[in-house]
């Protein structure tokens, strides 16, 4: 028992990523550009964020009034390595002893319904909070009965009375998350590891256009802070340093937003050339100069290395990177399928796929890692070497539905 305590104290540490404040503005901002009301009258739920170490609570309770929340609800969750740690809530409170007003180490349930300037200092701030909490005064402040785990019942009701879920949950639960959310019909707007999208409990939700990525950071650098003592690799700890951001932090430039909330950056088009202008112009020594581009030998579709080479008079399938769902218009384009999960048209499928000839091949080329029949890797062969593409995402132009 001991060990299995340690395992999952060390996994919960290695798991916690906390969103800095200007990530979650930037993003949530782009969404009342395109709609002002897309919060108003709204529960918004964290169900994975303590207010005394979540800038999604701090933001939030700060806009609560501007953008017309009628209720906000986090939840904690024990063991949080960090949980009621950082006292930032009453940080600018001299006047409150943090002993007596900061809870035990345990799972926290937190409502807002209201916020005011309660001290009449003539401005709204977490101070406010605070002290409507100390006093109980239109908002509640009381522990869970379990571990704040999302799963548990008394998650789940709070989740039921919610409309829109805002966190940054777990990466390593990121599957049954999102399934939750689904199940329960939430709009959501939530940070994951870019190759969830190709997750078989994700990728679907994509193809029929009920999620899709965020507005703003995806794939880019995102910087994270992280409980002390949590491993972090040397090279993003510096990578976090360069951005300003000293100590326990990380970055994860494999990071990005999932929602099915609207916003105006789905709806711009992807600028195109032909594909004769591509294989003229291109910037990328895959493209120019070639006489055509590749095909697989897998897959009825040509392979397109990098978004910005996407031929605009090309009218059948195409394979193209993750990294295109950033830039994707529903307008412009259909998704047919992935290559990385097998979750694709039957009618793009070649028999008999990548023959053994072809394997034996890519190897010879100083192809990695291992390879099982009937793995659905797109496969191609380029100037006659073999070649295995890294998840890609077949696509259409819409004009062909």
């Amino acid at each position: 028992m001991a060990n299995k305590s340690l395992t999952n104290a060390k996994r919960v540490k290695n798991d916690e990523f906390y969103t800095q404040f200007n990530d979650i503005q930037k993003e949530i901002e782009s969404y009342l550009e395109y709609s002002p009301d897309v919060f108003r009258g709204k529960v918004v739920y964290c169900n994975c964020d303590d207010p005394f170490e979540s800038n999604f609570f701090r933001y939030f309770v700060l806009n609560f009034n501007r953008i017309g929340l009628k209720r906000l609800i986090t939840t904690s969750y024990k063991p949080s390595a960090i949980a009621n740690t950082q006292i930032e809530l009453f940080s600018d409170d001299e006047t409150l002893t943090h002993s007596k007003d900061l809870p035990k180490i345990t799972a926290n349930r937190f409502i807002i319904n209201a916020v005011h300037d309660i001290d009449g200092d003539g401005e709204f701030n977490l101070k406010d909070v605070a002290l409507q909490l100390k006093a109980n005064k239109d908002n509640e402040w009381a522990p869970l009965e379990g571990n704040g785990d999302f799963r548990s019942d008394e998650s789940v009701e709070l989740l039921k009375q919610s409309d829109i879920v805002v966190t940054n949950p777990p990466f390593s639960l990121f599957r049954e998350y999102i399934k939750q959310l689904v199940r329960y019909d939430k709009e959501f707007l939530i940070i994951g590891n870019v190759n969830a999208i190709t997750y078989k409990e994700v990728f679907p939700l994509i193809k029929e256009n009920k999620v899709w990525l965020g507005a703003t950071g995806n794939g880019s650098d995102m910087v994270f802070g992280v409980p002390k003592g949590a491993s972090v690799a040397e090279k993003d700890r510096e990578k976090a340093a360069r951005l300003g951001y000293v100590g326990d932090y990380t970055r994860l430039g494999n990071s990005c937003w999932f929602t099915n909330l609207d916003h105006g950056r789905r709806h711009q088009p992807l600028p195109l050339m032909t594909m004769e202008d591509n294989l003229k112009f291109s910037r990328h020594k895959e493209i120019k100069g070639k006489d055509e581009y590749n095909k697989y030998d897998n897959y009825d579709a040509i392979e397109v290395p990098f978004t910005d080479a996407i031929p605009s008079d090309y009218d059948g399938a195409m394979g193209v990177p993750i990294s295109f769902l950033d830039k994707y218009n529903p307008e412009q384009f259909i998704i047919l399928g992935t290559s990385d999960n097998g979750l694709v048209d039957d009618e793009l499928k070649k028999t008999p796929g990548l023959t053994q000839e072809f394997v034996d091949d890519y190897y010879k080329a100083g192809g990695t890692g291992a390879y099982k029949e009937g793995n659905p890797t797109a496969g191609y062969y380029a100037n006659g070497v073999a070649k295995m593409a890294y998840k890609r995402i077949f696509i259409k132009h819409k004009r062909m539905v």
